[in-house]
């Protein structure tokens, strides 16, 4: 069995701010980095699965049109709370500074930590592998992190040094009887996202 799990185009966002659970456009390449993914997808998959976010949706109805697509919130980016569209350095030092300390464990005031993340999204994706099926899915960058760092049991504090994610990856895991394997089919760098103020 085969997963190939699939980060969203280029969101419509400006850069420096933070965002995860915001429900953001793409921009006007979508059509061009949606061929480019499109060549890396086998014929026959069973099963599509998809964030609900406009940035996961329109692109697996565009990649997928002829399949039932099984929307999931648990495979939502990340919940940034009260800091949702806030331009990163706008954020005071006093209230991100503990999250950056311990970005693992620590919520975003009125949102969720990566620990919560990494929860919900291995449970989603532990109940889809158990259907046997090859599977699409259609995500965001925090939830392949989780996905990367559960299958290879990488600590969550190394998954962004460990697993370089950019915008239209296409990641392959298969399934073996003692655990998985993955490999990266597409992941053109683009330009560096922000996590963080920059000061």
């Amino acid at each position: 069995m085969s997963i190939y799990v699939i980060r969203h185009t280029t969101p419509l966002i400006e850069k420096g701010t933070c965002y995860g659970q915001a429900d953001i456009d793409v921009t006007a390449t979508f059509e061009d980095e949606a061929q480019i993914i499109r060549r890396h997808l086998p014929a026959g998959l069973q099963r599509v699965y998809s964030s609900p976010l406009q940035r996961c949706r329109k692109l697996a109805e565009h990649l997928f049109p002829g399949h039932a697509i099984h929307f999931e919130h648990d495979l939502k980016e990340i919940h940034c709370g009260e800091w949702e569209l806030q331009q990163w350095n706008d954020i005071p030092r006093e209230e991100i500074e503990p999250w950056m300390n311990d970005f693992v464990n620590v919520c975003i005031p009125g949102g969720e930590s990566y620990v919560h993340l990494f929860t919900r999204v291995t449970r989603c994706f532990e109940a889809m592998t158990a259907s046997g099926k090859t599977t699409a899915i259609v995500t965001h960058g925090g939830v392949i992190r989780s996905i990367l760092a559960h299958i290879t049991r990488t600590p969550l504090h190394e998954s962004f040094s460990a697993f370089s994610v950019y915008y239209g990856c296409v990641v392959k895991i298969d399934a073996h009887h003692d655990g998985f394997t993955y490999e990266i089919l597409s992941n053109i760098p683009t330009a560096k996202e922000q996590h963080q103020p920059s000061r």
